[in-house]
């Protein structure tokens, strides 16, 4: 049982970036219709921008979190203004090619500009780990898991109660209709990719200092995140964060009990078993946002 806890504490700090990912690429999907594959790639560069204003820059810890966040918004803008808009009414394999070109320039811009051996982020926390009874916890997984949630939160809070928020889910809902209402559907576009990007690379800022910063490291990321969508229910808002959590359970109780070698696999079964019983994802049509 005091194992069993201790998996369970460790799935949800995982299970907290993955919905990050999973939320960003799903927002970015039902408002955009872009199949976003720099997801994985905005990832390593918030891990990356963490590593430069931390051990080059000598910022602050905390605040380079925020920076490499803000980093990461203003490259998701960059990305759609000078990509994306411009082929608003391009059919969707174009869209694809210029996303999976954008993908590899910023992935050989990574190893370009850093090299191929992996980086070390420094952090203030404490070596030794947090007791709750049966369960430890190292300071910085708990600080990762604190704010995941405080970001999570404060999305949702977000696209609830603000004016962003409301034409977002317009936008999400029904372009067309959103359009005829006064909503300004470029903006919206370059605010959705912008705030999808901030996350991912939220999550990155968030892992680096817990692993280690590659170039590649967005890879198998980018991936999940693709499986945590569909996991959850293509274009579902909430199916992306509970399948974001999913995920992270499975592979950290996998890892644990079975065989740490293949956790990933476990996490990609799963997939196939869900789809298998409820070809929609975890989250019905029905239940969506949009």
């Amino acid at each position: 049982m005091d194992q069993a806890l201790q998996h369970l504490v460790n799935g949800t700090v995982l299970g907290g970036t993955y919905a990050l990912l999973g939320i960003g690429l799903t927002l970015i999907f039902g408002v955009m219709r872009v199949v976003n594959f720099t997801h994985g790639e905005l990832y390593a560069f918030g891990a990356y921008m963490t590593y430069a204003f931390v051990s080059l820059l000598g910022v602050n810890f905390f605040a380079a979190l925020a920076l490499a966040t803000l980093c990461g918004v203003a490259l998701g803008a960059l990305i759609e203004l000078v990509l994306l808009r411009s082929m608003r009414k391009a059919d969707i394999d174009s869209v694809m090619l210029v996303m999976i070109g954008a993908s590899l320039v910023l992935q050989n811009g990574e190893m370009w500009a850093w090299g191929g051996v992996a980086k070390l982020v420094p952090n203030p926390f404490n070596g030794s780990p947090l007791v709750f009874g049966p369960v430890s916890v190292l300071p910085l997984r708990l600080f990762v898991l604190v704010v995941s949630a405080a970001l999570l939160l404060g999305f949702w809070l977000m696209l609830d109660r603000t004016r962003a928020g409301v034409a977002m889910r317009a936008t999400f809902q029904d372009p067309e209709t959103a359009a005829l209402m006064g909503v300004r559907i470029g903006w919206v576009n370059t605010a959705t990719f912008a705030i999808g990007s901030g996350l991912a690379a939220a999550a990155g800022a968030l892992l680096g200092p817990v692993f280690m910063v590659s170039p590649t490291m967005g890879d198998l990321v980018g991936l999940k995140a693709f499986a945590i969508v569909i996991l959850g229910g293509l274009g579902s808002l909430p199916g992306a964060t509970l399948g974001g959590f999913a995920l992270g359970f499975v592979e950290e109780y996998a890892g644990g009990y079975l065989s740490t070698e293949y956790r990933d696999a476990f996490g990609f079964l799963l997939i196939i078993l869900v789809l298998a019983l409820k070809p929609q994802g975890l989250v019905p049509a029905k239940e969506r946002i949009g």
